[in-house]
């Protein structure tokens, strides 16, 4: 999938003769990571979203292969994906496929040089924390691993941390998890 458009025509005829969900989200997801399908990672995000947007639970996948995708623009893509109709910030299933997903599945968007994987993350905490505190403690273990990282990471990760701890009216749980790892 990542060399040639081989992999990618494969990958298309396995999404178009899928007789069951889990191979066509396979095939779905080896679309959407591969550079050289773009088209047919297009019209496969839109017939699967057809095909099953009435199944929520379906749909939590269709966010998280968006969400992991390792392709440039991840953050963008997950941030215009937060005003789907597919996702609400007080489903906690859908904020652990989309936004928990892109933050532990998606290493190479998440950990980009300039922090803005951190940054983000540390909004969605600091917000769930007054609507969802313990869907917002779950999301926090990301950021716990900033001793595992090489600079500039470890600093802008523990930057985030250091902010989630500080912030007025954490609740316990959070300011726990953050300050053990701080």
């Amino acid at each position: 999938m990542l060399v040639g458009d081989t992999g990618a025509e494969l990958a298309w005829s396995q999404y178009q003769q899928a007789d069951n969900m889990t191979d066509k989200a396979a095939a779905l997801s080896a679309l959407v990571n591969s550079p050289a399908a773009a088209d047919y990672a297009a019209q496969a995000l839109e017939t699967f979203e057809q095909q099953y947007r009435d199944e929520a639970l379906v749909m939590n996948l269709w966010l998280q292969i968006q969400a992991i995708n390792s392709q440039s623009g991840g953050l963008s893509r997950v941030v215009a994906l937060m005003e789907h109709s597919a996702f609400t910030m007080n489903n906690p299933n859908k904020v652990r496929s989309l936004i928990g997903g892109f933050c532990s599945g998606n290493l190479v968007n998440f950990h980009s040089a300039d922090g803005a994987g951190y940054r983000f993350l540390c909004d969605q905490i600091l917000s769930l924390n007054k609507t969802n505190p313990q869907v917002a403690a779950r999301l926090v273990t990301p950021l716990t691993r900033w001793k595992e990282f090489a600079e500039p990471h470890s600093q802008l990760m523990r930057s985030e941390l250091q902010k989630i701890a500080d912030e007025p009216g954490l609740v316990k749980d959070i300011y726990e998890i953050a300050t053990k790892s701080l």
